[in-house]
């Protein structure tokens, strides 16, 4: 019924948990499929294809967070590499998550640009759409998706979206989809609600970003996969949609973008 279009299986606030376990829980609650998202690849991207490979419905993808950006390991891998890995496995099915966080801060501002523009040439290569991550910085954010897509090569998606109606309007109009975590289902969250209403419903994805953010009414919880289905159910009735028909609006939707997902 739903995807999780963005969770990370192998973090470590799981505990030790079994990430196939986290995502057999999710498909007793509805939840058809999910992508673990890859944020270090010298220290995590083995184990998360590992995931995607041996689970038929977890897909994957490669990329490095902002926070990582300015690790040496991440640094040493190359746009040529960087395509070569996205191109290794058919389980891999985007790049990211990607972006600019100038909010911690914890890699210099220019080599999180840095990094970005690799990861947003490499989905140009690859096909792959491209997962971001913006947090404090949606100037610029724009800035290098217009520089870097403009001419329309470039497709993805704004992931956990929390950031202002301006940066939602340039990434609606460079095509990208709007992804909207628990975060849109807290009580003073009104500016976030607000711009979920103005999103073509043809560009809407859900995620968990578990374990992270869960979803009232689990708020305050380590998030798991099968809470998606909380944030799915709020925003069809903010929207004033049916349940199931916007649950499958927004698998469709992931299909759109996640070309290379192929359903199990």
């Amino acid at each position: 019924m739903w995807i999780d279009s963005h969770c990370h299986l192998n973090h470590e606030r799981f505990e030790g948990a079994d990430p196939h376990a986290l995502a057999d829980e999710a498909l007793g609650q509805g939840v058809d499929a999910m992508v673990t998202i890859c944020c270090h690849i010298a220290d995590e991207f083995p184990q998360i294809l590992e995931i995607a490979r041996t689970h038929p419905n977890v897909w994957c993808s490669i990329g490095t967070h902002p926070h990582d950006a300015g690790k040496p390991a991440e640094q040493a891998i190359t746009l040529d590499n960087l395509i070569e890995l996205a191109n290794s496995d058919p389980n891999i099915v985007g790049i990211g998550e990607s972006g600019l966080d100038f909010y911690y801060d914890y890699s210099p501002r220019d080599v999180q640009e840095e990094s970005f523009r690799k990861h947003i040439r490499a989905c140009i290569a690859t096909n792959l759409p491209l997962i971001v991550h913006a947090r404090d910085a949606d100037e610029l954010c724009a800035q290098i998706l217009r520089e870097e897509g403009a001419d329309g090569a470039l497709r993805g998606v704004m992931h956990c979206f929390s950031s202002g109606p301006q940066l939602a309007k340039a990434a609606l109009d460079l095509g990208f989809y709007i992804s909207f975590s628990g975060i849109v289902t807290f009580k003073n969250a009104y500016e976030l609600q607000d711009i979920a209403k103005i999103v073509p419903l043809d560009r809407i994805l859900v995620e968990t970003d578990a374990p992270f953010l869960a979803p009232i009414p689990h708020r305050g919880k380590i998030n798991h996969p099968a809470y998606v289905k909380h944030t799915g159910e709020f925003l069809a009735n903010l929207l004033d949609q049916d349940i199931e028909d916007f649950a499958a609006r927004t698998s469709q939707n992931f299909h759109q973008l996640f070309t290379k997902a192929k359903a199990p």
